[in-house]
């Protein structure tokens, strides 16, 4: 039985669901074929993702593929209470509420593995961690799973060099429909419709410094300059920060920009990658964000136990006063601020990301008797589908290889 904050929030869910439905057309394209053919009858499928409506709009693909879903959030602030009530109406078993303990945030993952599912689609590892530990007795059907972002991919490969996987995955996010486009146009976009919505300030003639020039920073720090921010780059991959200079950003340490910066954002995917020490530097009033994976990018847990006042600046931005009287302001409690502050990558985005999830998925159960447990890259054939189905409904066509030219590329002796 669902466990969610209150059935009657579910209208406004609805709503917000079939709205994403109508730029979603790639998956929209899977979902009418998995209709007919039903790749999931009889499997039961495990979803931790961001519970908002674009999440649903997958767990709702899967279901009318035959699958029986159980829907949980991957973060406790992300959990969208009205859309976890809607989906729960239309089918799926949903274990989710906003605004929980990290203890009651467990306990609901936890929940939806009682299920013994089959497939897993992870974001952040947090099933794979209780799979391979607290709940491994739910992992007894497990015929493998995709994990959606870049901090669980790292935590999947770590895994696997110590051979703790506890089933096949599937690398969804090194998929090109996903760092290509998700990565870069989705979160560039959605940390900043966040951070401004949030902070209702300008941008433009701010100092914002980004830590992180991956796929996500990048897409981060290119808002930030169309927007008329004057960007600073922090690395610490010297092609990354030459890749930023390139595009002309100011390259520095931490350290260095520390005491330039008006707003700060954390893209690293690592940990203490803003402490103590910046703080000490930082302007008055400077802005704490991340929009990496896990809340321990910016160091809030010092904030929480060394400021000598703490209070509500707006919803959502907590104000930390320090010894010497100085404020920063923590967006969303450090964690991810694209969505625990904000609605997440457009639909439009989303629908090429959780179009791999699907067809991942799909292959993992049509391969279920040939899986080595590894981590598996996304095949290309699923990346070119998703591709063309995607300029299809956008009303674009590009040039193809004449049989000539594949052959002049092929060649040796071209």
């Amino acid at each position: 039985m669902s466990i969610i904050r209150d059935p009657a929030l579910a209208p406004s869910g609805h709503r917000k669901i079939d709205w994403v439905r109508n730029f979603m057309p790639a998956l929209s394209q899977i979902e009418a074929r998995f209709k007919e053919e039903q790749p999931f009858k009889g499997l039961r499928v495990a979803v931790s993702v961001h519970l908002e409506a674009k999440t649903a709009n997958l767990g709702l693909v899967l279901k009318a593929g035959g699958a029986e879903v159980c829907l949980t959030g991957c973060n406790p602030l992300s959990t969208q209470d009205d859309v976890a009530a809607a989906v729960a109406e239309r089918g799926i078993e949903v274990f989710g509420k906003h605004g929980v303990s990290m203890e009651e945030y467990e306990a609901l993952l936890a929940e939806t593995l009682k299920c013994h599912p089959h497939i897993i689609i992870d974001d952040g590892g947090d099933l794979v961690q209780l799979l391979s530990g607290k709940c491994k007795e739910y992992a007894d059907c497990l015929i493998g799973g995709c994990e959606e972002t870049t901090t669980g991919i790292l935590r999947l490969k770590a895994r696997e060099r110590e051979g703790t996987l506890p089933c096949p995955m599937m690398a969804v996010n090194d998929a090109k429909a996903k760092h290509y486009y998700d990565n870069k146009y989705g979160t560039g976009q959605s940390v900043w419709d966040a951070i401004m919505h949030m902070t209702n300030l300008v941008v433009a003639g701010k100092t914002v410094v980004v830590a992180g020039y991956g796929w996500c920073g990048s897409g981060v720090a290119l808002r930030a300059k169309g927007m008329g921010a004057n960007v600073i780059v922090t690395e610490i991959d010297p092609f990354k920060a030459l890749d930023a200079t390139m595009n002309g950003f100011r390259v520095m340490k931490m350290e260095d920009a520390a005491p330039l910066g008006d707003l700060f954002i954390s893209v690293t995917g690592c940990k203490d990658v803003i402490t103590p020490a910046h703080y000490a530097v930082m302007k008055n009033n400077a802005l704490l964000s991340n929009a990496g994976h896990f809340d321990c990018e910016v160091d809030v847990k010092w904030l929480e136990e060394n400021a000598v006042e703490k209070w509500e600046q707006r919803q959502g931005i907590t104000g930390y006063r320090l010894a010497d009287g100085k404020v920063l302001n923590v967006l969303a409690e450090g964690r991810l601020v694209n969505l625990a502050g904000g609605n997440g990558h457009p639909a439009e985005i989303m629908d090429m990301s959780f179009s791999v999830q699907a067809l991942a998925s799909e292959w993992v159960a049509k391969h279920r008797d040939n899986l080595e447990v590894k981590l598996y890259d996304i095949p290309n054939q699923i990346d070119d589908q998703i591709g063309w189905a995607k300029l299809a409904a956008l009303g674009l066509s590009i040039d193809k290889l004449t049989p000539e030219q594949e052959k002049y590329i092929n060649s040796s002796n071209a």
